[in-house]
């Protein structure tokens, strides 16, 4: 790791940087564009501090790896892009099912297919929350800046501990390839949560128990305690059923853990919005060029605000409402053809103008074209 003091950081690294400090050992992956430098600095790192890294033969292989060595007392993370992700998505299903924390970072470009491998996009937040099949609820979180994703990053490990769940780190090439000049945290300056152990005896171990807070206690493989891990659909004690009580309580358990604390998870960050009239809604990379665009507006004496996502799901409803609910207008900007626009749409009242901003041509969006759009709905 590099040191504390102030230093010139690419967005791949610090993701690298932040897991580390939550307490990652464990690294498996693909190398792919844009996201190989996760891959290369965890190389590096892990073997100075006694963790582990592999090279896998595909990304099916390295979430898997992941997921092994999470069950076995690991704090595992893989880092792909778009072709990668998709690729990904059954073994995800996988973690989600057999409560597995683990932490999967997509650093997007654009698609479909091999698409634009050096291009930005934002292509992938749908397929964040919707990717595996069935029913389970995710937790996706978007940094914006190379300080964002240290921070960001030991926040998904936190979660992921917290919650026996994957979390997805959404990143795009700008991030990922942006330097900036960051100071990293010191030891004890981020809280680093860590999975709740079972401590019953052995013989009154259920690795799926239902309890309050609707995360059970987990054992490692190896610690003496009896864990079944399948990809059915199972009870307390994680064996195969076919009982519709308990296949509605396991689904149950799998949204209710995460849901019921939604105002735990989510995140926003808020400028200018004391007395706004009309609102940026952004995440990601994207919200760079929104700050300096609502900062010049305001200078102009136009009442604009920016609420910022840095959880995109579970989406955060009832925060975003409570911010934007003075606005008459909100402007969405993207890089892709309009996604969580939609999500937007659903949870604001129908008199609300919502107008979307999209670029998909792997350029970003600059201030200039966000401003050229708030003149267009003044």
């Amino acid at each position: 790791m590099v040191d504390t003091q102030r230093t010139l950081l690419l967005g791949n690294l610090a993701a690298v940087e932040g897991a580390i400090y939550a307490g990652m050992r464990f690294y498996a992956g693909y190398p792919i564009t844009p996201s190989t430098e996760v891959a290369e600095g965890c190389s590096r790192e892990l073997p100075k501090i006694g963790g582990r890294f592999i090279q896998m033969e595909d990304e099916i292989s390295s979430i898997g790896a992941v997921v092994g060595a999470s069950v076995s007392g690991m704090k595992a993370m893989t880092a792909t892009s778009g072709p990668g992700f998709s690729l990904m998505q059954e073994n995800i299903g996988y973690a989600y099912i057999t409560e597995t924390p683990c932490v999967v970072i997509n650093v997007q470009r654009g698609g479909p297919s091999t698409g634009l491998p050096t291009k930005v996009s934002q292509s992938d937040t749908m397929q964040a929350r919707w990717g595996p099949h069935g029913d389970y609820t995710a937790i996706v979180v978007a940094p914006s800046t190379v300080g964002d994703t240290v921070t960001e990053t030991i926040r998904a490990f936190n979660l992921s501990e917290r919650f026996r769940t994957p979390v997805v780190i959404l990143m795009d090439e700008i991030i990922g390839h942006q330097r900036e000049l960051i100071s990293l945290p010191k030891p004890g300056e981020h809280q680093v949560i860590n999975r709740v152990k079972a401590t019953v005896p052995p013989e009154e171990f259920q690795p799926f128990r239902l309890t309050a807070n609707g995360v059970s206690p987990m054992a490692a493989y190896g610690e003496g305690y009896r864990t079944i891990s399948t990809g059915l659909t199972h009870d307390p004690m994680g064996f195969t059923t076919n009982e519709p009580k308990e296949i509605k309580v396991k689904l149950d358990k799998l949204r209710n853990k995460i849901m019921d604390f939604r105002s735990e998870i989510t995140k926003l960050r808020v400028e200018m919005m004391d007395d706004a009239e009309i609102a940026f809604v952004s995440y990601g990379s994207v919200s760079r060029a929104v700050l300096l665009a609502v900062a010049l507006a305001r200078s102009a004496g136009v009442k604009v605000g920016l609420v910022q996502l840095y959880t995109v799901w579970p989406f955060p409803d009832n925060k975003l409402r409570d911010y934007c609910q003075k606005c008459q207008k909100i402007i969405v900007p993207e890089l892709n053809m309009g996604q969580i626009v939609h999500e937007i749409r659903r949870v604001m009242p129908p008199d609300t103008e919502i107008h979307s901003l999209q670029r998909y041509d792997g350029e970003i969006l600059t201030p200039m074209q966000i401003l050229e759009k708030l003149e267009e709905v003044m």
